[in-house]
């Protein structure tokens, strides 16, 4: 089952989920609209490398917004800090934002429960788009689980800002160099 967007308001007020800040205009019929966060990561070396860290670089959006490019994979995050310990959320781009050409979080929409945290977004423009900090950019629903709940504890708890890709680390434990 999908909540609501009266469920959602419930739930976000009797602590169900969390989301901060929390704006009653930008709930929907079925979902919550978050915001383009400030902060934009891209990839610095030629090849990316899943086996070790990958250097960025940061850029900062201005009021003015900043151009996003065709072929250039941009990591942003959501300006809302977005979590539940009880239901399962999805988080898909809004169909205004793909209907300018931008690729919004295509490959891992899905979030644990029991993470907290700014959401990173996998932004991937078709053609030169221009975006703002605080713009709507993507939508969360929340879904009903089944079954016992183990926390997610991962490696983006409480995330801030875009995070680079860990991948690297689950390799660590598996004895993969």
């Amino acid at each position: 089952m999908i909540l609501t967007g009266p469920e959602i308001r419930t739930a976000a007020q009797d602590g169900r989920i969390r989301i901060s800040p929390f704006v009653p205009d930008q709930v929907n019929p079925n979902s919550y609209n978050v915001r383009l966060g400030p902060t934009l990561l891209t990839y610095t070396d030629p090849v990316i490398d899943a086996h070790r860290s990958n250097a960025t670089r940061e850029i900062t959006i201005g009021h003015d917004g900043y151009v996003l490019r065709p072929d250039e994979l941009y990591l942003g995050h959501t300006l809302e800090e977005v979590g539940s310990d009880t239901f399962v959320p999805l988080l898909f781009g809004r169909s205004s934002v793909g209907r300018l050409g931008l690729f919004v979080e295509i490959t891992a929409p899905i979030g644990d429960i029991g993470f907290h945290g700014q959401w990173t977004l996998m932004l991937s423009p078709v053609r030169a788009l221009r975006v703002y900090p605080g713009m709507k950019i993507g939508q969360i629903m929340f879904f009903v689980s089944a079954g016992a709940i183990a926390p997610y504890r991962g490696k983006y708890q409480a995330s801030v800002g875009p995070q680079a890709s860990r991948y690297w680390r689950d390799l660590l434990g598996a004895g993969v160099s």
